[in-house]
């Protein structure tokens, strides 16, 4: 419906819609991969990731082909629209009730620690950073493409090639996902976020040319998709018991993709004020210094193991 907006207003309404379908189905995915693989939660929602990061590869690529052959963006639109209904059609005849509406594996599975409270001191830090998550990740997707073609100058299908590296390095997901299974939640989360901002630091700073920004969209989606999304969203479900795993995919969703919602607009805002370099340093390395030294505040015992 997006390709047949008259103005901001209706434009406004399917992109929200669009956020709506988003929020619910990834809530729904994060809860069956943190029920169904309790003592590899981190690596079951990297492997949901891992899907993604196919996506995030093909779609930016193909999507600039589209855009590049066409010269409308109505036309990427419509086919990522009939791929989408496609993916229903094969949901509704492959995919078995029993696998996203019985409750029996989760039940019979005994709650191992973890704060049997919503409001407890890992869940609101974790909030917090899922809040500047959201700030940091969306912030470089809907700033850095913007950048590549209007600061750096490059086409359409040159700036979709650069994403795509961001989409390669999010297939390292399982693998940060087993990190997080294994080590600590502080070395892994203060570790990555103080790396995305050194990261976020040399994508706006560093050389131009095309190989460069394509081997740091590489590691930005290899450090912040591939380690901090996986993480926030498994350590969510191990600071609580079994039993509110799908609370906590709720939480993290909301807080993530919440703050997410105005994250390229205030990137846009100071970018405009203050150009995309003070952007840069203040939307995403800034906010992940901050983020970085909120996770060294996390109480690993109170986890669940």
């Amino acid at each position: 419906m997006t390709v047949i907006a008259n103005g901001f207003s209706d434009m406004l309404i399917y992109r929200a819609a669009t956020g709506l379908g988003e929020a619910m189905q990834l809530t729904v995915l994060l809860a069956i991969a943190a029920n169904y693989f309790v003592s590899h939660r981190a690596a079951a929602l990297g492997s949901v990731n891992f899907s993604f990061g196919v996506g995030a590869i093909v779609s930016p690529i193909l999507g600039g082909a589209l855009l590049s052959a066409y010269r409308s963006w109505r036309i990427p639109m419509v086919v990522f629209g009939l791929l989408g209904f496609l993916a229903i059609a094969v949901i509704a005849l492959s995919v078995d009730p029993w696998f996203t509406e019985s409750e029996t594996a989760t039940n019979e599975r005994a709650d191992r620690s973890g704060a049997s409270t919503l409001v407890n001191r890992n869940t609101m830090l974790l909030t917090l950073m899922s809040l500047i998550g959201g700030l940091v990740i969306y912030g470089y997707l809907g700033m850095y493409p913007t950048f590549l073609r209007e600061g750096l100058k490059y086409s359409p299908t040159t700036a979709g090639t650069v994403m795509s590296f961001y989409g390669l390095g999010a297939l390292a997901s399982i693998a940060g996902g087993w990190l997080g299974d294994h080590f600590s939640p502080r070395l892994v989360l203060s570790t990555t976020f103080f790396c995305a901002a050194a990261l976020g630091y040399l994508l706006f700073h560093g050389s131009g040319a095309f190989v460069p920004q394509a081997i740091l969209s590489f590691l930005w989606g290899l450090i912040v998709s591939g380690v901090i999304y996986v993480n926030l969203a498994g350590y969510h479900a191990k600071a609580l018991r079994n039993s509110l795993a799908s609370r906590a995919s709720g939480i993290f969703v909301t807080s993530l993709y919440g703050s997410a919602a105005v994250a390229g607009y205030l990137v846009g805002w100071i970018a405009t004020r203050a150009g995309w370099t003070t952007a840069g340093e203040i939307q995403i390395s800034l906010l992940s210094v901050v983020a970085g030294g909120l996770a060294l505040a996390l109480q690993p015992d109170q986890m669940s193991l």
